[in-house]
């Protein structure tokens, strides 16, 4: 039987090697074939999830809902020291200092990743900003949204804190942070399908100890990681349970 394996699109392009490195491992591990298929944004991976495509996945916290209480999906493992956290930015030459200086009507550099939307725009509402009061522009990465911000097209900009940081130097010294997220309890967490649940013991095994290892410390770098921890079913279902408080 041959597995698949994705990941969510808003992970670092620096770490695409690294998740074809981390699957040859598993599989090694395993001694099963896994096939890694990537999807270049949400609604295309979204797509394969509902045809039932997808066996394991590295899921962005707010596809986990659909994924566990639809499509049956249990959790095994989540980074270590690693949550999801939003940034939004300004180009550095900015007036904008605070969230209070924003005024309805702004333009607003985004990718599609469902999470670091949600969470910025309630970042915004100090400044009574909601979706009806600001114009939404809509890039594939947020290197394109920093280009948005620098060519002068976007106001402020909505980053995940992990790719706001990968972003080059260059970029980095003409883009300036004005709020950052600290809910420490949202993360993105690895999943398994209902058919590949008979792995799911030897999974919970396997990643906690990766970093026990040469080999496998060399794997968690090369995804930006450092290391796995136990995700049970019920933390999965807290964290569910927050993003549908926050969406409401």
């Amino acid at each position: 039987m041959r597995y698949v394996m994705t990941v969510s699109p808003d992970f670092p392009p620096a770490q695409i090697a690294g998740w074809y490195i981390f699957n040859t491992w598993l599989q090694r591990q395993l001694g099963v074939q896994i096939h890694v298929e990537l999807y270049q944004n949400f609604a295309n991976q979204r797509t394969a999830i509902q045809n039932d495509s997808i066996d394991l996945i590295y899921a962005n916290p707010f596809d986990a809902a659909m994924l566990v209480r639809e499509k049956g999906f249990t959790a095994i493992a989540t980074p270590l020291h690693k949550s999801d956290e939003a940034i939004i930015a300004v180009a550095v030459d900015s007036a904008v200092r605070h969230i209070e200086d924003l005024k309805p009507g702004i333009r607003i550099a985004t990718t599609d990743d469902p999470d670091v939307n949600l969470i910025s725009m309630i970042m915004l509402e100090p400044a009574d900003l909601s979706a009806d009061n600001v114009e939404t522009q809509a890039v594939d990465t947020y290197v394109l949204v920093a280009k948005q911000l620098l060519q002068g097209q976007a106001d402020v900009g909505f980053f995940l804190r992990d790719a706001f940081e990968a972003l080059s130097g260059v970029i980095q010294r003409q883009v300036r942070e004005l709020i950052r997220s600290e809910i420490h309890v949202i993360r993105h967490v690895l999943l398994v399908s209902p058919r590949m649940q008979a792995l799911r013991p030897e999974l919970q095994q396997l990643l906690p100890a990766m970093g026990n290892d040469a080999k496998g410390k060399s794997v968690l770098e090369s995804l930006g990681l450092l290391g796995w921890e136990i995700q049970e079913q019920e933390d999965t279902e807290f964290m569910i349970d927050l993003m549908d408080t926050l969406v409401s």
